[in-house]
């Protein structure tokens, strides 16, 4: 029976992402967002335009999709150190920028669906009005995507074994897609200033839904790019081809090794997990077979199995 502790083989198992600027700064877009919406909207209906209202009712579809963000960052952080998950919550912020994906596709289908209806069936707008509105929304919407783009540049990791940061920000799925809906409304204040202007001074009523057409394409593109990323977070598709190489290369690199087995996964962003199981004649120290990958500094949880060739 051991008597002695085992904590110099332990390790810890938070993989997660340092995200305290990006949880700060979404948690303002949110309110600014969720302002910004309610203005929209009133003004929509005090003005007769369907423009703004349908901006307004867009936005708050935008704000629900920040506020998962948000829940997402506060349950990873809460729940970093619980023995629950094997490998910590890192995939709190790939789950709530899938959710977010999906938004942003039901998102583009309603404004799809609202601008074919205003080909059909054009509204009339109070010109002026609708666009100091928009213009302010613009602003507004500019000045989070500045917000939310300083949380990217500035998002790093934390991992007790390293000892230097990796800034790669846009490894962080969440902050991606909360920054995808702030751009995306940004967009569509941008066109409906456009189409509002072609309608007051050129009579172009229908650029209204025109642009609006233009802007569910775009947005569409967006939200298949966030949900093809993520998606392949949450389903450890092998994440780098060229790591799984190496990790082969070094373990072979005995002509007596073979690997039988190899299991690659992505922990948090340029992180991995690996589980290894060889075979060779003559089974060595499972720590000897890690000294071999020690200049894979991206992997962060390593597990050998070591096989006796019985031939």
């Amino acid at each position: 029976m051991h008597h002695h502790s085992t904590e110099q083989w332990q390790h810890t198992h938070d993989f997660n992402l340092d995200t305290t600027k990006g949880e700060r700064n979404t948690r303002l877009v949110v309110i600014l967002t969720a302002c910004m919406m309610v203005v929209e909207i009133v003004a929509g209906y005090l003005y007769g335009s369907m423009a703004l209202l349908a901006d307004g009712w867009h936005m708050g579809t935008h704000v629900a999709a920040l506020a998962i963000s948000l829940f997402a960052y506060r349950y990873a952080r809460k729940h970093a150190s619980s023995p629950k998950y094997s490998f910590g919550t890192g995939k709190v912020s790939a789950l709530g920028g899938f959710a977010s994906a999906v938004a942003l596709a039901i998102v583009a289908l309603m404004m799809g669906v609202e601008s074919v209806s205003r080909l059909l069936f054009p509204t009339t707008i109070q010109f002026n009005e609708a666009i100091l509105v928009a213009v302010i929304g613009l602003a507004v919407n500019l000045v989070s995507a500045w917000l939310l783009h300083g949380g990217q540049a500035h998002t790093h990791h934390h991992h007790d074994s390293d000892h230097h940061h990796h800034h790669d920000g846009h490894h962080d799925h969440n902050l991606r897609a909360a920054y995808l809906h702030v751009l995306a409304d940004a967009l569509t204040s941008l066109l409906a200033i456009i189409a509002l202007f072609t309608g007051k001074y050129f009579g172009w009523i229908w650029m209204d839904a025109v642009m609006g057409l233009v802007g569910a394409a775009l947005i569409t593109r967006w939200g298949y790019g966030l949900l093809r990323d993520t998606s392949s977070a949450l389903l450890d598709e092998i994440p780098d081809a060229d790591t799984l190489s190496r990790i082969r290369q070094s373990i072979e690199s005995n002509s007596d090794n073979r690997i039988s087995d190899l299991h690659l996964w992505r922990i948090r962003p340029r992180h991995f997990g690996v589980i290894i199981s060889l075979v060779t004649h003559d089974p060595r120290d499972p720590e000897h077979y890690k000294a071999l990958l020690k200049d894979l500094t991206n992997l962060s949880h390593i597990t050998i199995e070591v096989n006796l060739c019985p031939d």
